[in-house]
């Protein structure tokens, strides 16, 4: 960046001296032309030499104010880094290794999942939803893959109210004791777009495994600024927040 706004502001500047510098040259000269008219008695010119040399003067002032202006531009220094989270990463085999070792019996548990669930709990979160939506007659379809704002389309049953239409359901998975869900701008937009339509269906997970889905419908009450990429809530304020939609 640096490289390439001093050589900008150097083409500026040598256009800026060329054009201003000739002007300079040809209303000083014109201001002794017509000084040296008017000491011999010929004035009577419409432009007088007064005239003539303060559009010279003004339009050095304006040279010098605009070298001091493209002076400025080159001044360029960078800011700080600004670091807007962390990540510690922690290698599986280092759990084991302590495991191993009697006096840390504290640390052989693996870490809950409070952050991103992984891909065995998005998994088994996934087909808890999928076997429920069957169990109501409903003909679910995994579109997670394709980026869509929800995880599954689900077309209503034959005798519904709203027989062949779908409703879209975003799947999240956590363990019990969890604390914060995290959910994408996009997830939030599609719910907004189609707040009738639209369920967040929360699989929570305890030492039996997963539980019966909770389904959550108009789950956010406000879309995301324009720059956010997500948004994290307390997993209790939008369980007790969601509507239990029908099904």
């Amino acid at each position: 960046m640096k490289t390439r706004r001093e050589a900008l502001v150097d083409k500026t500047l040598e256009q800026v001296q060329a054009r201003l510098l000739g002007e300079i040259r040809h209303w000083d000269q014109r201001a002794n032309d017509l000084k040296a008219r008017e000491e011999a008695g010929k004035g009577g010119d419409k432009l007088n030499s007064a005239n003539a040399r303060k559009r010279a003067d003004d339009l050095n002032e304006r040279l010098q104010k605009r070298r001091a202006e493209l002076a400025l531009e080159r001044q360029i220094s960078t800011r700080p880094p600004t670091v807007l989270g962390g990540c510690l990463v922690v290698p599986l085999g280092w759990f084991a290794t302590v495991s191993a070792a009697e006096d840390v019996v504290s640390l052989r548990e693996t870490p809950p999942l409070y952050g991103t669930a992984d891909r065995e709990v998005e998994r088994h979160a996934m087909e808890g939803v999928l076997a429920h939506e069957r169990s109501f007659g409903f003909e679910p379809r995994d579109v997670s893959k394709e980026n869509r704002g929800y995880d599954i389309e689900s077309r209503y049953p034959k005798g519904h109210a709203k027989a062949g239409q779908l409703r879209f359901i975003e799947v999240k998975g956590r363990v019990q004791d969890a604390d914060t869900i995290t959910v994408t701008k996009n997830e939030i937009l599609t719910a907004l777009n189609k707040p009738d339509d639209f369920i967040l269906a929360v699989v929570l997970f305890g030492p039996n495994g997963a539980g019966r889905p909770c389904y959550l419908g108009r789950p956010f009450e406000q879309e995301p600024d324009f720059a956010t990429a997500s948004v994290t809530f307390r997993l209790k304020d939008l369980l007790a927040r969601g509507e239990t939609p029908n099904a």
